[in-house]
């Protein structure tokens, strides 16, 4: 790995007043100078020194010249004020673009450098495991685990840089989290526990995480709140360790999530001292102890907690050591040695109207449009003498305090937000006249507020209803145990139907609803999760044409709360009477995984092997012709999904092993081509080997994970 410049220290250290050791810069430090550093400033620490490196957002060591370094957020754009919001993460795996990724996640660096912000508690490569009743889906890029490192090492990439800019002047570290199969848990509940057998473990929850540390070299991972098969993440050496470390080859340091060393005692019940917690959580490998209110009674990595065991058991202090060289590692290779006024700056407008440019540009390319009968969508501007904008969703005015709920979780305030009613306003110019009403509340029962919504649809040319959820009915600590829209949402929705006006039905939402309603009854819906601070721009740009939407679903959405655990990732239940269907509904989900609508229509030609036989371990290609038949130019996500058709152990019907985001002209024709080789031709054997096995398998290509939407070819692999 390249390591940008950094400060050799001087050995010699003057122990008067508090000085610091004097510093002089070199160029292109090696792995090696940075531990030949850090391992003289251990020498020099004291005990008391090397525990207070061990607590997140600890201070500046002024004695020995070890600096500050500042954490935050940034799932979507920091979580500050005066920042960039780009669409949520659940949005951003909608774009199917991981280069649109990389690009948001070096803009929020350079963002964060201007805030001495140098490590961030980001990305999310959780795979949602098809349960929306947990609130953090929306944090998620998706349900499946191809997807979400693709995305993963695109956000990392961007935010880390990678070569020579690693970590320069214009990056800072990521933090992949939470480490691992967190949302695995039985009822949708935040941080409950996680059973699992160790080849779901290898096949959905562990490849984001292992591409994290292979392709992209992650700086600090962050385990899950959650206990894994009966052994909490944060104590857990086998996963911290032995899977981590010693399998996937990890060097960087870990941080615990919020309190977590902590909740071994409070939570889990393991040690009954803190004391204990503190070293259960140091033998396994958890290097920095995270404490957002830096309560001192919850926090477990400091001296008063930890000095007096370590004096009388010396051999643990190997593992302090152990921890603070991969802190002060982190520190070096951050340059913040070299950095001569690293305090945190507050109050700074950090945002760039280049990057608020681009959050459009996303948020454009993230829309996911689910229905659209009879091309009423786009609307014609010309035709239209009024609009209605109706719903709870569809405005917001900016918050006294905190930030706008519609931004989703984990979000800043930027210096302005669009809603759906001022992008479409400043759409129109004046030149059709917009009938605003609220109509309800988002979780009120007042339906006080439905004659006015009625009045203004019968007077308006088309509606443009804006329904869905918010911060206050998803994210963190929201967990829900039904899926339908909130308070009387769905009976404004029917209310305005029952005016016989076109309908668009905008959801802005943070995880999957059970919107049958509005599925079977509303001509045209747009499915647009948080998309960002200028969220109305492109809302606005798709329904009236300027933009064709493009996105696609990353996560299934169900009929029912009773439907849920609903994945594309199914294995064969097609037995006895059931046939693998409930017995009183269907069991297909609302909408699938991969799913998204255009204002054209493609045509695929039939996939084509450049070598229809191959030997294990071999590769060749799978390419197929996709033609734009329509009239407008649009965007169409190709989607590639692999099944080995007999194999030693049970599989998943299709898994993901490909996709591309194409643009054509009307007419145009591409040919889009993706690799088929040992890694995704590859089974896990009974023993958790990965091992390409002999036999037919079947290749689908298509426009989602749905059957009738995919083309098919057989491909042999022989000894």
């Amino acid at each position: 790995m390249n390591i940008k410049p950094q400060l050799i220290f001087i050995l010699a250290i003057v122990f008067l007043g508090g000085c610091q050791p004097e510093q002089t810069e070199t160029k292109d430090p090696t792995v090696a100078d940075i531990t030949g550093k850090v391992e003289s400033l251990i020498d020099q620490m004291t005990l008391d020194e090397k525990i207070a490196q061990m607590t997140q957002d600890v201070p500046a060591n002024k004695r020995l010249g070890i600096p500050f370094m500042k954490f935050g957020e940034a799932l979507h754009g920091l979580w500050f004020n005066g920042v960039t919001v780009y669409p949520q993460a659940i949005a951003n795996g909608s774009t199917w673009d991981p280069e649109l990724i990389k690009k948001m996640a070096s803009q929020t660096a350079l963002e964060a450098r201007a805030l001495n912000i140098t490590h961030c508690y980001s990305p999310n490569l959780d795979v949602i495991s098809g349960d929306p009743r947990y609130g953090r889906v929306e944090e998620s890029f998706g349900e499946d685990p191809y997807l979400v490192a693709r995305m993963g090492v695109a956000f990392i990439q961007g935010m880390q840089g990678m070569g020579e800019e690693q970590f320069d002047e214009n990056h800072i570290m990521a933090t992949a989290k939470h480490f691992v199969g967190y949302p695995e848990n039985r009822r949708g509940i935040n941080a409950g526990f996680s059973d699992m057998s160790e080849r779901r473990l290898r096949e959905v929850y562990l490849p984001p995480f292992e591409a994290a540390v292979k392709e992209a070299q992650i700086g600090s991972i962050m385990p899950g709140h959650q206990d894994f098969n009966g052994v909490p993440c944060h104590m857990n050496s086998w996963l911290l360790n032995d899977i981590l470390r010693k399998e996937l080859g990890f060097d960087g340091f870990i941080v615990s999530d919020n309190n977590d060393v902590g909740r071994l005692e409070t939570m889990h019940f393991i040690p009954e001292t803190r004391t204990k917690a503190a070293i259960l959580g140091l033998k396994a490998g958890v290097d920095m102890d995270l404490v957002l209110d830096k309560s001192l009674a919850l926090s477990s990595y400091r001296s008063s907690i930890l000095k007096d065991t370590l004096e009388q058991n010396p051999d643990l202090i190997k593992y302090i050591d152990r921890s603070v060289s991969r802190i002060l590692t982190a520190k070096y290779k951050l340059g913040l040695f070299a950095s001569s006024g690293n305090e945190f700056k507050t109050d700074t407008v950090v945002s760039r109207t280049e990057h608020q440019d681009f959050a459009q540009e996303m948020a454009e390319k993230a829309i996911v449009l689910l229905k659209n009968e009879d091309d009423l969508l786009p609307l014609d501007m010309a035709r239209l003498k009024s609009l209605a904008v109706i719903g709870p969703n569809a405005h917001q005015l900016k918050p006294k305090s905190g930030t706008y709920s519609l931004l989703g979780g984990y979000s800043g305030l930027p210096p302005y937000y669009v809603s759906v009613l001022d992008g479409l306003t400043k759409k129109v110019d004046g030149k059709v006249k917009i009938n605003y009403a609220q109509g309800c509340d988002l979780q009120g029962e007042s339906r006080a507020g439905f004659s006015q919504a009625i009045a203004a649809a019968k007077k308006s040319d088309a509606v443009i209803l804006v329904v869905g959820g918010s911060r206050r009915t998803c994210g963190e600590g929201e967990d829900r145990d039904d899926l339908d829209l909130t308070g009387v949402q769905n009976e404004l929705v029917e209310a305005i139907h029952k005016t016989g006006k076109p309908i668009i039905v905008v959801l802005i939402n943070g995880r999957p609803l059970s919107i049958n309603y509005i599925a079977e009854n509303i001509p045209s819906v747009l499915e647009t999760w948080y998309l960002g601070m200028r969220s109305g721009d492109a809302v606005a740009n798709v329904i009236f044409g300027d933009v064709n939407p493009g996105g696609k679903l990353t996560v299934s959405f169900p009929r029912s709360v009773g439907q849920v655990p609903v994945t594309y990732l199914e294995r064969p239940d097609f037995v006895g009477h059931g046939k693998g269907r409930y017995k009183y509904s269907d069991k297909s989900p609302l909408f699938p995984f991969g799913y998204g609508l255009s204002y054209t229509t493609f045509e695929y030609g039939n996939p084509v092997l450049a070598k229809s036989v191959i030997q294990a371990g071999g590769a060749t290609t799978v390419s197929v012709d996709v033609t734009n038949t329509g009239m407008r130019p649009g965007d169409e996500v190709v989607q590639m999904y692999i099944r080995d058709d007999y194999a030693s152990v049970g599989r998943y019907l299709k898994m993901l092993k490909g996709f591309k985001r194409i643009s054509l002209k009307p007419g145009e024709t591409q040919k889009v081509e993706f690799e088929l080789n040992s890694e995704n031709l590859a089974v896990l054997t009974q023993d958790m080997n990965k091992v390409v096995e002999p036999g037919t398998f079947t290749v689908s290509v298509g426009a989602s994970s749905r059957t009738e939407d995919l083309k098919t070819v057989t491909l042999t692999v022989v000894k």
